[in-house]
C-alpha cells in the first residue's frame, strides 16, 4: 500500500512539472519572450497600478491613454514574471487576488518613492534651497542689481540671494577668487583674472553744476577744463588712469581739488560747487535727477563697459546662467537712455 502511494506521488509531482513546463512554453508562446529572462518594467507596473485601482481593464487603458488589449497582454506579462495571479477573473468581474493586494502595496511605497523624486527634480529645476551669491559696486548693488535680484526672485523665490558691495577691486577680486559666483561692474579697460562678458558699451559723461559757464557747451573737450576745479577719482583707479592720460596727451592741466573712490561723492562735490569732473553715465543720470548737477559729452570718448564678471575658471552652473538672463534683461530695459 505505502508503495503504490509513493508511485502515485511520484506521477502526480510529474504531471505538476509537466503542466508547469506546458505553462511556461504557453506564455512563451503568447508573450514572445521567455518569461525567465523576462523583467519587470515600469509599463507593466503602471498598468497593474491602473486596473488595481479603476478595476478594469477599459478604464485603465484609458487612464495611461492606450488600448485594452494592450493593457490585457501587460497584466499578463506581469502575471508571468511574478509567478502567480494578481486578479481574480471568474464570474465576469476582476478582483484582485491576496497575492495581488499584498503587490499593490509594495508598488504604492514604489510610487511614493518615485512622487518624491519627482519633487526633488522640481526643487532642483527651481533651484530650490539653491545659494547666490553676487558682487557690485555701490552705484549697481543700490538700484541695478537689486531689481534684477527682485525680478529674479519672484520666479525663483526659493533662492538666497546674497548681495556684496564695493569698490572695483574689491568686485573683482571677490569674483575672480570665486568668493562671489559672478559680479556686475563698469570696466574701463581690459582686465585679467575674470572672466568678462560684457553687456553694453557707453561713454563717460562730463557733469557740473548747472550754472556752471560750461553748461552752455554742447559737448566739452580737454581745453574746456584748463585750469578748471576738478573732483578725481581715487589715484591708481581705472576710470583715474585713463582721464589722466587723456588730459596728459591733450597738454592740459587741471586744479584737481578733491579725490574719491565713490561716484557718488564726485557727484555729492559737484553739486556742492566744489568743481567739475568726468564721470560714468549711469551715475550722473541717477544724481542729476533733481539736483542741481547737468551732464554734457565729453570728447575724446572714455569708454566704459557694463559687464557680468565670472571666476576665470570655474564651471557655471545653470542657476547662474538663469541669473545672468534676467541681468541682462534688466539692463537692457533700463539702460537704454545710455549712448552707445
Amino acid at each position: 500500500m505505502t508503495g503504490q502511494l509513493r508511485a502515485n506521488g511520484f506521477l502526480l509531482w510529474t504531471i505538476f512539472q509537466k503542466l508547469d513546463l506546458v505553462k511556461f512554453q504557453f506564455h512563451t508562446l503568447l508573450y514572445g519572450f521567455d518569461m525567465a529572462t523576462r523583467r519587470m518594467g515600469l509599463k507593466h507596473v503602471e498598468a497593474f497600478r491602473a486596473v488595481f485601482v479603476t478595476g478594469s481593464m477599459t478604464q485603465a487603458a484609458q487612464r495611461m491613454h492606450t488600448s485594452q488589449p494592450q493593457i490585457s497582454r501587460l497584466i499578463g506579462q506581469l502575471e508571468a514574471i511574478t509567478q502567480f495571479p494578481l486578479f481574480d477573473r471568474s464570474g465576469g468581474r476582476l478582483r484582485p487576488t491576496v497575492d495581488g493586494s499584498r503587490f499593490f502595496q509594495e508598488v504604492e511605497k514604489t510610487f511614493i518613492g518615485l512622487a518624491g523624486l519627482e519633487a526633488s527634480a522640481a526643487s532642483i529645476r527651481s533651484f530650490g534651497m539653491g545659494r547666490l551669491s553676487v558682487a557690485a559696486m555701490p552705484r549697481l548693488a543700490g538700484g541695478l542689481l537689486t531689481r534684477i535680484a527682485a525680478r529674479f526672485k519672484m520666479d525663483y523665490p526659493h533662492v538666497m540671494i546674497s548681495i556684496r558691495s564695493g569698490t572695483a577691486s574689491a568686485v573683482h577680486d571677490w569674483v575672480s577668487s570665486g568668493l562671489c559666483d559672478t559680479g556686475l561692474a563698469m570696466l574701463y579697460g581690459e582686465v585679467a583674472g575674470v572672466h568678462v562678458e560684457p553687456v553694453l558699451k557707453t561713454r563717460c559723461v562730463a557733469i557740473m553744476p548747472k550754472a556752471h559757464r560750461l553748461a552752455q557747451k554742447k559737448t566739452l573737450r580737454p581745453a574746456d577744463f584748463a585750469d578748471e576745479a576738478f573732483i578725481s577719482f581715487a589715484t591708481g583707479s581705472p576710470l583715474h588712469d585713463r582721464i589722466d592720460a587723456i588730459f596728459a596727451q591733450a597738454g592740459v592741466i587741471r586744479r584737481i581739488v578733491a579725490e574719491t573712490d565713490l561716484g557718488a561723492s564726485v557727484c555729492a562735490l559737484v553739486a556742492a560747487g566744489l568743481g567739475i569732473s568726468i564721470i560714468n553715465p549711469i551715475a550722473a543720470h541717477d544724481e542729476s535727477s533733481g539736483a542741481a548737477l547737468i551732464a554734457r559729452p565729453f570728447n575724446p570718448a572714455v569708454p566704459v563697459t557694463v559687464a557680468l564678471l565670472y571666476p576665470p575658471y570655474a564651471a557655471r552652473g545653470r542657476l547662474i546662467d538663469v541669473f545672468s538672463e534676467y541681468a541682462r534683461e534688466v539692463m537692457s530695459e533700463e539702460l537704454g537712455y545710455l549712448e552707445r
